[in-house]
């Protein structure tokens, strides 16, 4: 009998870039070109890589610190061959800062990032005026950002940040978008708290008048 070949393994979904001092190379970590969408901590990955699983015609890309939340997702990924997602283990406010390009975002996801409900911590809370207006920058006009958090402080700093910014329109979070959970929204769930959702839109700029003598 012969010896059967060995499968291959698959190729892993996390990236690493060649330098983290210049602006990713997007167009080169996908093998198609497609709307690209964010999600900024993504947990054990339940929300990503099912969203991305039901939206081939898009791409995707994870951020995450953790390591530990890096390997689920990954697992997941390539459980699913999910050519359309990436993943990119870095801190959030220095990846919107200073490596994702200018109006390169179709959307970004943002779910239960950690609240620090102390007093004393929540200077260091990631949704923040400097942080809405870098992420302004890396979305396309009419980008989308979605919001989820379980704690209501944090809710009313979300809304106050991004509805004083002139560069966010506040709109509705579809349905379809809220069908797909997080694994921490399932947890809260369990326990009777709510999700509080907010959506917003980057205004597209309207062109300058000619003004005429």
């Amino acid at each position: 009998m012969k010896n059967e070949p060995k499968p291959q393994p698959q190729s892993t979904k996390i990236y690493t870039p060649h330098s983290y001092f210049e602006p990713l190379p997007l167009a080169r970590l996908f093998p198609s070109s497609a709307p690209l969408e964010v999600e900024i901590g993504c947990g054990d990955g339940s929300f990503l890589a099912a969203y991305a699983a039901q939206h081939q015609e898009k791409n995707f890309l994870g951020i995450e610190r953790l390591l530990g939340r890096i390997r689920k997702l990954n697992r997941k990924a390539i459980r699913l061959r999910l050519d359309n997602l990436k993943i990119l283990r870095i801190e959030a406010s220095y990846c919107v800062q200073y490596l994702l390009p200018p109006k390169s975002i179709r959307a970004c996801h943002i779910y239960f990032p950690d609240p620090w409900p102390k007093k004393k911590h929540q200077k260091r809370r990631l949704i923040a005026p400097k942080f809405a207006e870098n992420l302004a920058n890396t979305l396309e006009p009419g980008g989308q950002v979605f919001l989820r958090t379980d704690n209501e402080g944090y809710f009313r700093q979300m809304l106050e940040t991004f509805g004083e910014n002139p560069r966010f329109l506040a709109t509705s979070t579809p349905l379809e978008l809220t069908a797909v959970t997080t694994d921490f929204e399932k947890t809260f769930a369990k326990q009777g708290i709510p999700t509080l959702h907010a959506q917003y839109r980057l205004a597209r700029i309207s062109a300058i008048p000619i003004l005429h003598s």
